[in-house]
């Protein structure tokens, strides 16, 4: 961080205390434990985990109230979402930001445990389908996820948990901002005739910032516990739907500091209309003292249409799946130990068609170019076990198999046309083995290490294997596979502080990826390592400061790429969209019980836009500000001020095609919200 960007620090540190000159407070404690449960599917307290998991709190979403995904898991370690335009996004946990099937298919996107979509369907757009402003929590796992998940789940895993009914607020919040943004999420729970019961809505509108860019979204969620003799048993349906015009790139080197130009929207007739319905039934039963049964019983429908005006093509695609499937396992639970044995399904149909209105331009031809459907079945098997060796070692193993079968149908004549080939009808079958082992060593009341190595994978996309291009074959591509070692230390200062460090070294091998002329790649091999940060200190009663910082190389680990194309990836070359540095830092200030001011700086470093490593994007500092007023018990007011400083910057910078382009992040905005609990 340079002179520049410590003053600008300090210029709003200070504002935050002079626009608020409110007299000092109560207390603020770091937490001194937490219960996690997306490792191994059922409560586990975070410093029992081998895993490196992340919790966003449902005081942090609130707070937070992000009108995108990324403001509130950009918070995290290893995270860095990059925000599209309307609700669009590209992933990165402890890796580059993927584009194409890789980075569709290298995160699970969960809820409550069920995957948001089947394995080889996955949208790379996937947590705009998930409920995070109703969310109780959101829990992160960074690196590869335990037996008790799948296929996808190689560089990090996102669950997003549903509130409990017996635990969740009634209330109701409006919310109105800067481009015609508005916003109102409702919450109802309570008792009923059939158990407890929690109802959560969220609804969203913005005209957008930039020229015809206007998003709706629309989420509901519902949740009924209750007992049947022995068994718990919990309901759980969601719903969201999505409307939006596409503002699509600008192009041009550097082109995201004109503000008049990064509002034109080149495609104004881009848009992305989506649905996805969700319904899942989660049982828990004893068995004996010792042993108990869990399963989950969903099923899933997912509808999307949208034009590609990230190509020159700007093709239409509609594509969409259903499935039905559970998840399940006996949990053997002794004086030591615990032993989970599981059985998962999932069967699924799914269809895409891909159609180019617009004239030829070279390889990408008017007309359709892809339409086919696809029947998928998985069935996966795993044991997972721990076990307390002394007072202090705690140790845990698992070993997943998963076969994924595809059966495909083609419903446009055969053979190549332009750049696309389609395949006749044909069935494929992958097996997959991700085997992990760990440890959690307790040094004393106020330092534990804990280290893992685990292997994730993943199947091959469906929109891999049978969107090719000619002189591609579906026999050379392979499961992903992603071998990680990590290691690391916790350590907690009772109340006052806590911090977690970590270190982690990865290699990934038949990486299936996309080039800068939108050709893929497959049998490519790719390597990671970096070192995480994550921490909060309660300076004083009134004063809490917390934060994450992350430092990561990602590198190629193959020559190669289309012959023919405009650059050749050699080994050893940085991963383009990867910046080295990454950090996130609040301060969190409570003058008095009913106020509450937090400042945010988030940092992300320079990166290369393209494989060549030709083309640079320096990064960005953006400062937040955020004010909550309780007026009442049950009235509180909220301000937020986002880009404070008004800074020129892309969330996005690539180069592909032969040119610069860049998704350009907003200016300064301002958001006004009012929370009622009745």
């Amino acid at each position: 961080m340079n002179v520049r960007h410590i003053r600008r620090l300090s210029l709003v540190l200070c504002v935050s205390g002079l626009a608020f000159p409110l007299a000092p407070a109560t207390a603020q404690t770091a937490q001194e434990d937490v219960i996690v449960v997306t490792g191994a599917r059922s409560e586990t307290l975070r410093s029992d985990s081998t895993l490196a998991t992340a919790i966003l709190e449902a005081e942090a979403i609130d707070r937070v109230s992000a009108q995108h995904v990324s403001e509130a898991l950009n918070r995290l370690p290893g995270v860095n979402i990059n925000r599209g335009n309307g609700a669009e996004h590209l992933t990165a946990i402890r890796s580059p930001v993927f584009t194409g099937g890789q980075g569709a298919g290298s995160f699970l996107y969960l809820e409550d445990g069920v995957p948001l979509r089947a394995a080889g369907f996955s949208n790379i757009n996937g947590l705009f389908e998930g409920a995070d402003g109703l969310a109780d929590r959101i829990e992160v796992v960074r690196g590869p996820g335990s037996a008790a998940y799948g296929s996808n789940a190689l560089h990090g895993l996102v669950n997003i948990i549903t509130p409990d009914p017996q635990d969740a607020e009634r209330s109701l919040r409006l919310e109105a901002g800067s481009f015609g943004r508005a916003a109102a999420r409702f919450n109802l729970a309570g008792e009923t005739g059939f158990g407890a019961g929690w109802l959560g809505l969220g609804v969203r509108h913005e005209d957008g910032w930039r020229d015809d860019a206007s998003m709706d979204r629309r989420v509901l969620q519902a949740r009924l516990d209750g007992v049947a003799g022995q068994t718990d048993w919990s309901l759980r349906l969601a719903g969201v739907d999505l409307e939006q015009e596409t503002a699509t790139f600008v192009n041009g080197f550097e082109a995201y500091k004109d503000e008049v130009a990064s509002r034109r929207n080149a495609d104004p007739e881009a848009f992305r209309n989506a649905y996805a319905l969700r319904a899942a039934l989660h049982l828990n039963r004893p068995i004996t003292e010792t042993l108990s049964a869990q399963a989950v019983v969903f099923a899933r429908s997912n509808d999307m249409q949208f034009r590609m005006h990230f190509l020159p093509s700007e093709a239409l695609e509609t594509s969409g799946h259903d499935s039905v499937g559970f998840q399940s396992a006996l949990v053997w639970t002794l004086d030591e130990s615990v032993l989970r044995l599981g059985l998962d399904t999932d069967f699924t149909e799914g269809a895409l068609r891909e159609f180019q209105t617009r004239p030829t331009v070279g390889p990408f031809v008017q007309g359709l170019h892809y339409d086919y459907e696809v029947q998928s079945h998985t069935v996966a098997a795993f044991v997972m076990g721990e076990h307390q060796l002394t007072s202090r070692l705690r140790l845990d193993a698992g070993l997943r198999w998963e076969n994924t079968r595809y059966d495909y149908a083609n419903l446009a004549p055969d053979g190549q046309i332009g750049r696309y080939l389609r395949l006749p009808d044909r069935d494929d079958s992958f097996d997959t083995l991700a085997p992990h082992a760990g440890w959690v060593f307790e040094v004393n009341d106020a330092l534990s290490t804990f280290g893992r190595i685990a292997r994730g994978v993943r199947a091959p996309q469906t929109a891999e294997l049978y969107r090719l291009q000619p002189g591609q074959s579906v026999e050379g591509i392979e499961p992903e596979t992603l071998d990680s070692a990590e290691t690391g230390l916790r350590l907690q200062f009772g109340r006052t502080a806590q911090l977690e460090m970590s270190g982690y070294v990865m290699r990934k091998e038949n990486v299936i990826l996309r080039d800068a002329d939108g050709l893929t790649v497959t049998g490519a091999s790719t390597r990671h390592h970096g070192l995480e940060l994550d921490g909060v200190w309660s300076i004083t009663d009134s004063l809490m400061l917390s934060g994450a910082v992350s430092w990561a190389v990602h590198e190629y680990d193959f020559d190669g790429g289309a012959g023919a194309g405009s650059e050749r990836i050699r080994k050893g070359a940085r991963i383009d969209t990867a910046p080295e540095w990454l950090s996130n830092v609040r301060l969190l200030w409570r003058p008095v019980d009913q106020v509450l001011v937090e400042t945010e700086w988030a940092h992300v470093g320079e990166y290369f836009a393209d494989a060549g490593n030709t083309a640079t994007y320096d990064g960005h500092d953006l400062f937040h500000l955020r004010l909550s007023t309780d007026i009442h018990d049950q009235l509180r007011v909220s301000l937020a001020v986002r880009n404070v400083l008004d800074e020129r910057y892309a969330e996005r910078a690539d180069f592909a095609f032969g040119r610069y382009r860049y998704f350009p992040g907003e200016p300064r905005t301002v958001s006004l919200s009012a929370t009622v609990g009745f």
